[in-house]
């Protein structure tokens, strides 16, 4: 979710007019003028106005197509461990109606930079580690093998399949099956914990009170590897290796880890494997399922992201070399 004002509009829709009716009800006012806030992925949009007190940001995610009711309990929490998630100040789940705290505009893409990032990155460490330490987990979702397997499949079916027209030879699947299997057996072999499952810099707002955590509402219970890699594989900045390794090395001393250094850089790479592969399916799907165009353009660096790593590990030989197939690459 990216939060960027368009200026209070005339409401568009029937859905819309509902939403602001129900904002002006919550609050006791006879109405509210919403400021459009550029939406997600998802089905879900956002509004902001003010309350004559603060600003508010009103949620509408119609319920047949989102359930809230994980956003709600996550946000509980998150703010029971500690941590900084926007308060709910009020949600209708049938509805799919919600206000939030307004966490303001400032997303830390736009504050990670070369010259800030190792200043900014120790204090986003912390709140992994909080994640990792605090968030209650009690009646969440594992990340199972059949998820995970489901997410790299998308790859496959809406990458290779629908996006490059490139199906899987018989051998090539043999190949598929054997790197998901590695992939997922060491997302499994690794200290389970809250997983926020989208934890980046579009993610994370600054406000006074620290990084502000949003979009939230997938979270589970899984690999404390996971965070850590969707931070540092960044969709807008691609680090170079020696600088993800310093922070796989200073992750690998604040989390909740008990292996080596070289493993936990290991289970960090795999790790990142997974979750790539998953995104450029995704973005993938965004288009030619949701009609959604600009994801596409952000395929290249993920799968080079899938170049840089794989030629580090002999176990996935083969696999690269299909991969730098010509019919394969974006």
């Amino acid at each position: 979710m990216t939060l960027k004002n368009a200026g209070v509009q005339a409401p568009t829709d029937s859905r819309q007019i509902a939403a602001a009716s129900w904002a002006a009800s919550q609050l006791g006012r006879d109405e509210v003028g919403l400021e459009p806030v550029s939406g997600d992925a998802s089905f879900r949009r956002y509004f902001r106005f003010h309350d004559g007190l603060r600003s508010v940001i009103l949620m509408d995610a119609p319920p047949e197509k989102e359930d809230s009711a994980p956003f709600v309990d996550i946000a509980h929490r998150l703010k029971s461990a500690g941590l900084n998630a926007p308060s709910i100040l009020s949600f209708d789940l049938e509805k799919g109606f919600g206000l939030l705290e307004d966490f303001g505009d400032t997303l830390y893409r736009e504050l990670i930079s070369e010259n800030t990032v190792d200043a900014i990155f120790p204090e986003l460490f912390g709140l992994l580690d909080g994640m990792a330490r605090r968030v209650n987990t009690n009646g969440l979702p594992d990340y199972s093998a059949e998820a995970l397997l489901a997410e790299l499949d998308l790859f496959k079916s809406w990458y290779l399949e629908t996006h490059r027209q490139r199906p899987m030879s018989g051998n090539e699947q043999i190949i598929w099956d054997e790197t998901c299997s590695q992939l997922v057996e060491s997302a499994q072999d690794q200290p389970q914990v809250f997983v926020h499952k989208d934890f980046h810099s579009c993610n994370l707002l600054e406000t006074p009170a620290g990084p502000g955590i949003i979009d939230f509402q997938d979270g589970l219970r899984g690999p404390v590897s996971y965070d850590l890699v969707s931070l540092i594989w960044d969709r807008y900045v691609a680090w170079p290796r020696p600088r993800l390794e310093s922070w796989m090395s200073a992750a690998h001393v604040m989390l909740p880890v008990k292996c080596t250094r070289e493993e936990w850089i290991r289970r960090c790479d795999w790790m990142g494997l997974q979750r790539n592969l998953k995104i450029v399916g995704i973005f993938a799907r965004l288009k030619h399922r949701d009609g959604k165009q600009g994801y596409v353009e952000m395929i290249p660096r993920f799968y080079q992201y899938l170049l840089d790593v794989l030629p580090l590990y002999p176990e996935f030989r083969k696999f690269k070399l299909m991969l730098e197939q010509k019919e394969c690459a974006p």
